[in-house]
């Protein structure tokens, strides 16, 4: 189902919007008719709240509960607490909302809207629908949506219907729909290609190991977005247990993100030779698999020692980031599901990002408070360079100490991410562990508000 506003207002409740300190006034003014009705629901404007408002034909209106600051703090989008506690229809926001969030709000009320329905059979859930509010860009706020909604729906479809072959296929439907090209380059033409890291890691898996390149725009600066497609992580022959496992269906995420990312960017038109690079592939346990100790070289020429087959993803990264670096990219992003250092850093909401430039890093601190889409910077601390150097070879894909995880991993890709104007790296989750307003557990998108507005003034648009 599109998340979309409801084309107009006609039918449309009116919607009051109120904080808990406001509700007292609210009842002994425009609400006075409403004060008995209001006081026997228990209705007292907490975040989640909601009422509908009787009038003489059936609903005159409804409330939505906004809670007082500290309450609103905890959540990213407090009005679409309210939105799914209301009833099924349309609604159009009366009073109430600050002008400031209106925007903000709009987009958590149509995420909330999200189901992924693929498999489950049953009639389509009733919508709760909201006209948008005056002053809002709604285009802007539905491409946001549309955003999310591509990148929740290729983290939650699992592994046997998004492997490396769908990865592919879903990249090209979006290439297709913006006229966009796309070359791919797989199997063993990997290797006549120079891209031998990408195939050591998915060479073991039943679906070749493929590089899934797009391009859009042929005027502007260069902007290449990389993410990491490993459809389905075992470790390898360091096998990860059962628990650990489980969830390895997201670890495409990055890919994911950048393909959002790459939607809003070529939804909008942005004046920019955009390129998408997704090395997509399954990290397996076969006759075929790399082996801890392995020695690989990589497009670079640097060699890597292998001391952890689950360490993977900065491999196929490393292939992709010495590609685009080629062509003097002026921005570069890789986004990724990389480390299990940076959840315990930072947990699940927060999406830790790395860069040497610090107005990207303003800009990104900045548009992330204003998109409810949370970043949190981290260093490139050079004194930790000498963990990722192992002596036997230029790159240690692991290092051992189990101090720094995150760094040392964004320490390792930024080795291959020479030759850009401004390179960030997100170590992302992109996964929502507990429902959360605006938020359902499952698949998520992590840095891409915050990327979508920070990258124009980097870019000079």
């Amino acid at each position: 189902m599109p998340l979309r506003f409801a084309p107009g207002d006609a039918d449309a409740l009116p919607l009051t919007v109120l904080e808990k300190e406001a509700l007292g006034a609210w009842l002994d003014g425009p609400g006075a008719a409403h004060r008995a009705w209001v006081e026997a629901a228990g209705f007292r404007a907490g975040i989640g709240e909601a009422l509908l408002l009787p009038g003489d034909d059936g609903p005159a209106g409804a409330l939505a509960g906004y809670g007082d600051r500290p309450a609103r703090a905890r959540e990213r989008f407090p009005l679409a607490a309210a939105a799914q506690a209301l009833p099924p229809g349309d609604y159009r926001l009366a009073e109430g909302l600050p002008a400031e969030v209106a925007e903000r709000e709009a987009l958590g009320w149509l995420l909330s809207g999200y189901a992924f329905t693929r498999y489950r059979k049953g009639p389509e859930r009733p919508a709760r629908r909201l006209v948008a509010p005056g002053g809002v860009d709604a285009a802007r706020v539905e491409r946001l949506a549309a955003a999310e909604a591509l990148t929740r729906d290729l983290v939650n479809t699992p592994a046997a219907d998004m492997g490396p072959a769908a990865l592919e296929a879903a990249a090209a439907a979006l290439a297709q729909r913006f006229a966009a090209s796309i070359e791919v380059t797989r199997g063993e033409a990997l290797l006549s290609e120079n891209l031998p890291l990408i195939h050591a890691v998915g060479r073991a898996a039943a679906e070749a190991p493929r590089l899934i390149d797009i391009r859009h725009g042929d005027v502007g600066p260069r902007l290449t977005l990389v993410g990491k497609g490993v459809c389905f992580d075992t470790g390898g022959l360091d096998l990860k247990p059962a628990q650990a496992m489980g969830l390895m269906k997201k670890d495409m995420g990055g890919a994911a993100n950048v393909l959002g990312l790459a939607q809003t960017i070529m939804e909008e038109d942005w004046p920019v030779r955009l390129r998408v690079l997704i090395p997509a592939v399954e990290n397996a346990v076969s006759a075929a698999a790399f082996r801890p100790g392995d020695i690989l070289t990589s497009r670079k020429g640097l060699t890597v020692e292998v001391n952890n087959t689950d360490a993977e993803g900065r491999l196929v990264l490393a292939d992709a980031l010495a590609l685009a670096c080629e062509e003097g990219p002026e921005a570069l992003v890789s986004m990724a599901t990389l480390t299990g250092a940076a959840r315990a850093a930072v947990g699940p909401d927060l999406a830790p990002f790395y860069t040497d430039d610090e107005g990207l890093a303003a800009a990104l601190s900045e548009q992330a408070a204003l998109w409810a889409d949370p970043v949190w910077r981290m260093p490139f601390h050079a004194p930790y360079e000498a963990m990722i150097e192992p002596g036997i070879a230029d790159l240690d894909n692991a290092p051992a100490g189990g101090f720094a995880g995150s760094i040392t991993a964004a320490l390792f890709l930024r080795r291959f991410a020479q030759g850009a104007g401004a390179y960030a790296h997100f170590d992302i989750y992109a996964w929502q562990p507990q429902p959360a307003p605006g938020r359902p557990k499952g698949g998520a998108a992590q840095g891409v508000r915050a990327l979508r507005g920070a990258l124009p003034g980097t870019l000079g648009l």
